[in-house]
């Protein structure tokens, strides 16, 4: 079963695909670079919970974002051929589009479920031991499933891939997926279930955070909250956008419908996934009011600075 990009390549042309990847890539790049900068250099957001799945989350987009659309962006340069044209370029970019890709919207699942934890039942991490069981081992299991995984889908598993240069990804269908039971296995587990989960989950989320605060009126809890309440449905609300119409059509696919309905459609879909893991990097940065304050302080004294140089150079021209 292909979860693919099909057989065909995206209608859009591929100078505007060029320039919505390149220019959508440099910002999202350095946010993310940021991002890590901070949340690994300052020991309060290194701690939170709340931020390791966010981290993850990061450094996955940070991957696709420094290999895959480089890769992708190659593909156009080169007049629409995979430079160089080898199993192992195929390889290693389908790895890190499926893997990594497939990778997000998994953390998302989970992210989104122990939201529930971490907000309506923390006493499930008070002690060193249960904050093990509730947070540390299910982000390691999830992790380590996604990449034991897709080496074994990719690298070993016996099966004879076929590789097409001549389209983006390759054509993005590796041979596992005609699997009968690991191909539905990985469209069903790992691409459309996480995300009905996120949504339906999130959605859940907001109405116990509602209902909660206006049966108990609890205002110093909610502002103990709100942040990573918000940043969680921002993220998620981008992943109802993005990734659950695709995964709707894959469902769809699924069920019975046929491959050719909806196929250029599922070309855009698949490349709108993209913009997701752009975007993600600035909805965490406008989550951290903190990190905005250090970022506008620094813009901030560079612009006094340079004003101050300006001044004193045209005081010195004046007087000559």
């Amino acid at each position: 079963m292909s979860n693919s990009s099909d057989t065909f390549e995206i209608s859009l042309p591929r100078s505007i695909r060029f320039w919505i990847l390149l220019l959508c890539d440099i910002p999202s790049v350095i946010c993310s670079f940021t991002l890590l900068i901070y949340l690994f250099g300052n020991r309060t957001a290194r701690c939170a919970l709340n931020n390791h799945v966010i981290i993850f989350l990061i450094i996955f987009g940070l991957c696709i974002e420094l290999i895959d659309i480089p890769f992708y962006l190659s593909f156009i340069i080169n007049s629409g051929i995979v430079k160089p044209s080898i199993p192992s370029i195929c390889l290693l970019w389908w790895f890190v589009a499926f893997c990594l890709c497939n990778g997000e919207q998994i953390l998302m699942a989970w992210a989104s479920i122990e939201q529930h934890i971490l907000i309506f039942n923390d006493h499930w991490i008070k002690t060193k031991r249960r904050r093990f069981l509730c947070h540390y081992f299910p982000l390691i299991l999830i992790l380590s499933y996604i990449f034991i995984f897709y080496i074994y889908v990719l690298f070993i598993y016996k099966c004879s891939n076929t590789y097409v240069y001549n389209l983006p990804l390759c054509n993005a269908n590796p041979c596992y997926q005609n699997d009968p039971i690991i191909g539905i296995w990985d469209l069903f587990v790992n691409n459309i279930l996480p995300g009905f989960l996120v949504a339906f989950v999130s959605i859940a989320l907001l109405i116990r955070v509602i209902r909660k605060k206006q049966r108990l009126n609890q205002q110093i809890s909610w502002r103990k909250h709100r942040k990573m309440t918000i940043q969680l449905l921002s993220i998620s609300t981008l992943n109802i956008i993005f990734i659950l119409p695709l995964n709707l059509l894959s469902l769809a696919h699924l069920c019975g419908l046929s491959e050719q309905n909806g196929a250029q459609i599922k070309q855009y879909l698949f490349f709108a996934g993209y913009l997701f893991t752009f975007i993600i990097p600035f909805v965490c940065l406008a989550s951290l009011p903190e990190l905005w304050k250090k970022i506008k302080l620094t813009f901030s004294c560079q612009r006094q600075n340079t004003v101050g140089i300006l001044n004193i150079s045209t005081t010195r021209i004046n007087r000559r």
